[in-house]
């Protein structure tokens, strides 16, 4: 099992994804554009327990919703292994409550393509090596 030890440098972790952490002003203003319009009956338990800790353009989100522009969400999953697995469901979840919280389209991408362009190979003889994420 995986086991982290030691303090976590949550500021870096910020730092060197390009994100930003996620303040309790930003969780008081989400919480009002989604709690406070009715559409979930609280925030996300990832949210509220800083399991999700750091996001990129929430504000913009945000500013959408307060402006009633329309907005989608749009996420995807290249194959990782043989089959989906349970590393899979935790971003599902939360992104399924931001559909609801939000009241917006949601596109989820499938892809191999993109897999491909990173680590996909091709000969003439032997064809693609994408047999393994089929």
């Amino acid at each position: 099992a995986f086991e982290v030890t030691g303090k976590v440098d949550y500021d870096k972790l910020a730092r060197d994804f390009g994100s930003k952490l996620i303040d309790p002003a930003l969780l008081a203003r989400l919480e009002k554009l989604t709690v406070g319009r009715g559409t979930v009956p609280s925030l996300h338990r990832f949210l509220r327990r800083d399991i999700f800790f750091s996001h990129r353009d929430l504000n913009k989100i945000c500013d959408c919703l307060e402006q009633n522009r329309p907005m989608y969400l749009y996420t995807g999953r290249g194959p990782s292994s043989g089959a989906m697995h349970l590393g899979h469901l935790v971003p599902f979840l939360f992104t399924q409550w931001l559909q609801q919280a939000f009241q917006c389209p949601l596109i989820i991408q499938m892809t191999d393509d993109e897999k491909f362009l990173f680590k996909g190979e091709y000969s003439d003889e032997a064809g693609d090596n994408l047999d393994h994420f089929a």
